[in-house]
Formats: structure tokens, sequence, C-alpha cells
């Protein structure tokens, strides 16, 4: 890869930090929902998670010991504003002061991301959180303190993570706080919500640190036609247009899919956007750095009858392979598995052409710079009574993962930096702790456990890709 490209790995505060109602912590929605019954696998909570907010020097180490060149992680906004605005929490500041200036010993370069799905609590109750336009001025100004407090340390930041995970899971499938089910016409006026709010930062940011990177980062899921039957074709064009362009296309061109945005007005769930909103998502979408990407898999597009499937099904959150339901818009498309390729045990297609097709596609489509944000392997590892943890599986994954990257940066992708999902094992979000993504062991479970760490035979394998800036990995 190029001299300048950063190899790196990711976390999110909830998931690794636990201290949930420690040093003046707000409580966020994330805390609340998870006390829900049969919202999280076996009950798993992040109050504890892995104990990062106790730990981060330790990891921090072993993160310096690989090799590390960036490490992207969130920062909780009810740890900054307890109440969403108002009071500054100072013991939160610390914390991630700490914690920045301790990657910065070890030459690694922080990248933050401000919104990784744990809005305060407070907010909510006040006035529904992202259901209302209230909250793009309070996220503002929570960014904004971070900018002012972090300039000259953190050059990369992402504002939004992941936005059409979190609103679908949030308001169509009820899996997410706050728990909707197919809130439709409320769905696309939160995603608007998040539109202006990343957007407002946007400028904010480049008022306060011009020479610094920013851009957003999206679930990307590419989508190939089932076959060459145009009637598939459609169902890609749609399909593209409804749950991939809607999103990049604001963060890229301050603007919603012509197309998509009519078939919503006709269904009448289309959201409100004044002239004064467009004139702001355009200003920022001329500004942004990079597109983010978080990658795991790719789609299969094949026409769905009116009577066909429809967007709600059994997503599999056990582990057993399988259980994963067949989903669509009727009338539209629908998303079979793709024959062609392996699955992981949660029904997540294995795919690493189709990063190098989404690298291609935005380069195309953009022009913008990427960063791969996310991109791992959620399997079951197993610590031997030697404490090693041998896990070929996950070597081979991000092995070819990377392959196609460099093929990419080959064909003429900008890439800047590539963050595998995760540093250490860690909380996931439906899944509890059985799903481990990391380099980097955890000992615990939904019980409990030790806490130790633990490195994996891919901890290793991933030190000599970096020592070696990727040449370890044979480009066929």
């Amino acid at each position: 890869m190029p001299d300048t490209f950063l190899w790196g790995s990711a976390s999110a505060a909830y998931q690794i930090e636990g201290a949930a109602q420690e040093a003046g912590k707000g409580i966020s929605n994330w805390d609340e929902f998870v006390k829900i019954p049969g919202k999280t696998f076996k009950e798993s909570t992040g109050e504890v998670a892995v104990d990062h907010y106790h730990r981060y020097k330790e990891d921090v180490a072993l993160m310096a010991e690989m090799g590390l060149q960036t490490y992207r992680f969130s920062i909780a906004w009810a740890r900054i504003f307890p109440k969403g605005h108002g009071e500054v929490n100072l013991e939160g500041v610390q914390f991630y002061t700490e914690l920045i200036d301790e990657c910065l010993k070890y030459g690694i370069e922080p990248m933050v991301t401000l919104y990784h799905w744990d809005i305060p609590q407070a907010l909510v109750e006040e006035y529904g959180g992202w259901e209302s336009p209230k909250v793009v001025e309070d996220f503002v100004h929570y960014a904004t303190f971070l900018f002012n407090q972090f300039k000259g340390k953190v050059k990369y930041w992402i504002t939004i993570n992941e936005q059409n995970i979190f609103t679908t899971f949030g308001w169509l499938t009820a899996m997410h706080p706050p728990g909707k089910f197919d809130d439709e016409k409320m769905y696309y006026q939160v995603n608007h919500h998040v539109f202006l709010a990343h957007a407002k930062s946007v400028l904010a940011f480049k008022e306060i640190m011009p020479e610094g990177k920013i851009g957003a980062s999206f679930a990307y899921s590419p989508s190939y036609a089932l076959n060459s039957d145009p009637i598939h074709a459609m169902a890609k064009m749609d399909f593209d247009n409804l749950k991939n362009f809607w999103w990049m296309d604001v963060y890229a061109y301050g603007r919603y899919p012509k197309n998509a945005y009519h078939y919503l007005e006709q269904k009448g769930v289309a959201p409100i956007v004044t002239e004064a909103d467009q004139t702001i998502l355009k200003q920022a979408a001329a500004l942004i750095d990079f597109m983010g990407v978080n990658y795991y898999q790719t789609s299969v597009a094949e026409y769905n009858p009116i009577d066909g499937v429809g967007p709600y099904g059994e997503m599999n959150t056990t582990g057993k392979k399988g259980t994963g339901q067949v989903t669509g818009i009727p009338g539209l498309y629908k998303n079979p598995t793709n024959t062609h390729l392996k699955t992981t045990d949660w029904d997540w297609v294995i795919d690493p052409s189709g990063l190098r097709y989404a690298c291609k596609e935005i380069t195309s489509r953009y022009d913008l710079p990427i960063v791969i944000s996310e991109n791992g392997l959620g399997a079951f590892d197993t610590l031997t009574d030697t404490q090693e943890i041998h896990d070929a599986y996950r070597i081979e994954y991000l092995s070819k993962h990377i392959e196609e990257l460099m093929k990419a940066s080959e064909e003429g992708c900008e890439i800047w930096a590539y963050c595998t999902w995760s540093f250490t094992d860690l909380l996931s979000w439906l899944n509890g702790y059985q799903k481990r993504y990391g380099f980097v062991y955890v000992d615990r479970d939904e019980v409990g456990g030790s806490l130790n760490r633990y490195k994996k035979d891919s901890y290793y394998w991933y030190k000599e890709v970096i020592e070696t800036n990727g040449q370890s990995i044979t480009v066929k």
C-alpha cells in the first residue's frame, strides 16, 4: 500500500468501555434498552463490557506492540454531556484526553467517531432524541466541544457510524433503541435529522480545523443483480437507490436520489426537506474529505413480486447457521443468499471481492478518498489450555479482503486507511460476547470472566502485515 496508508483497528464506546455509571457518565439509550427482556443474547449488557475504561493503557500497549498505526474509537456522548447538553462532565473529558495521549505516545493516530449509536437517554426523554429536530443543535454543540477540545491532537474524525443500521434497527425492526416497529415515516425523518447533524458538524469542523479530515462511516453492502434478466437489474437499481445511495449521495452530493425520493413521496413517507436544509447538506458535501466504509458483505438483488416477502424477518443473532430469513420490499426487490459464496455462522456472506467492488464504485461515483473504518469476521473462538487462540479462519478472511483492497488501490482507488473490526473482543450489540471479532481474546462471556487479555494467532499475523506494509500478503 502507499507509504501514507494507515493500518488500524476499531471499536465503539458502548461495546468496550464498561464503567456505565462511573465517573459522572450519564445514562445512554443503550443502557436502558438492554433492560428489556429478550432484546439481547442472554440479556447481555455493556455495563462492564470488556472494561476498556479501566484497562485502556493495557489495550493501547498491546496496539503499540502490534505496530498499529491508527486506532478508531468512539466517544460516548453521555460521558461528555450526561444530560446531552448543559454541564460538561470533566471526568469524561479527562478519560478521552488520556486515551488520546496514550495513543499519541506510541505514535498511534487516533481516529475519533462522534456517534456510535449511544445517545444520552436524557435527550430521548426530553424530546424524543433523533425524532426531534432539536437534536441537531445539541449534537453540533457536543461535536464542536470535542473539536475544540482535541484540536491539534486528533486529525481524523467520523461524524456518524452506520446511520443506515441504527435507524433501520431502531425504527423499522425494533431490534435497537428506541425499539419501534415499522414506523417508516419517522424512520426517514429521523435519518434527515441525522444528516443535518452530520452536515452542520462538518461545517463547524472546517471552521475549527480546516486542515483536519472528516467524513461519515456507512455500512455499505454493494449489490449484484441475481442474473442478466432485466427485471433483476431493475431490482438492483431500486435496492441501491433505497439502501445504499440514499445515504452516500447525501454525504457526497448533499441530495437524495431523485427516483428514490419520488417513490417515498408516492408512499407518503418522504422526509420534509426545506430549502435551508438543502443548502446546508450541499455545503457540507463539498467539504467532506473521505467516504468511510464499514464493509462486511454484499447483497443479491432479485425482483420481488407484489405478494412477495416483506421487509421484516428473523435475523440470525445466535450463530446457528441458516436461521436468517430473506427480506425485501414487495414490488421492488428481495435479497436472497448468494449461492456462489460461503457464509459465517451468523449467515453473513463472505465476499472479499465485494470490498474491491465497493471501493471502485465509490471512486467512480463520488471521486472521494476512502477510509475502511470496519472490516472483520465474527466467529466462535476457543481459548486452549495453554492460553492460545488458533483463528486461522480470521487470518484467511482478513488476508483475502486486504488482497482485494490492494488490487483496488492498484486500480486507482485512493484508500487512506484500513481498520479491522475489532482490536479486542467486545460486546456484539445483539449477539453478546460469544461473537468474537478481535485480535486479542478477552476472557469473558455473558455471565462474566477474568477479563484477561490473550493474543490470538491473528494478532501476530497482522503485526507482520503492518511491518511489511502488506507485502507479507501475496496478491494473486
